[in-house]
Parts: structure tokens; sequence; C-alpha cells
């Protein structure tokens, strides 16, 4: 009866935790569904002065990621040119 009773045990354990973990991602990925929708909605109702906003601080990440981007690949051509880890970085020391 005891073995009987632990399979039993172990079986309703392993079907309560399956239920509960697909619950879960069901449940995330209803919320992230939602949360596109909103956004969506967001971006169709904002007034041409929001979107326009929006559209500069996104072209100002851009900047930015294409500023490290160029400082990285002029890194890189002078160490490929021969010059120092240290060489390569002149211009780029830390000022607080």
């Amino acid at each position: 009866m005891s073995r009987q009773q632990t399979i039993r045990r172990v079986v309703w354990t392993g079907a309560i935790a399956s239920t509960t973990a697909v619950g879960a991602w069901y449940g995330a990925g209803l919320k992230t569904q939602q949360e596109i929708k909103t956004e969506i909605k967001k971006r169709h109702e904002a007034t041409p002065a929001e979107k326009i906003a929006q559209l500069e601080e996104s072209r100002g990440a851009l900047v930015a990621k294409r500023l490290g981007l160029e400082r990285k690949i002029e890194e890189i051509e002078r160490r490929k040119s021969g010059a120092t880890l240290a060489e390569s970085k002149v211009g780029r020391e830390r000022t607080r």
C-alpha cells in the first residue's frame, strides 16, 4: 500500500506542478499580447507632436549607438595597423 501511495503522490505532484507552470506561461503570454495592443493603441492615438518627440528620442539613441560603433571600428583599425592597445585608445580617456 505504501508504495502505491508514494506513486500516487508523485503523479499528483507532477500534475499540479505542470498545470501551474503552463498556467503561468499562458498568463505571461496574455499579458504580453495585452501590452503590445496597448502600445499600438497609444501610437495610433498620439498627436503629431508626440510622434515627432518619440522619433527624436529614437534618433538620439541611434546616433549614440552609431558613435559608439564608429569609435570601436576606429580602435580596431588602429590596432590592425600596428598600434598597441593603449595607443589605439588615444582620446578615450575618462574625465571625472
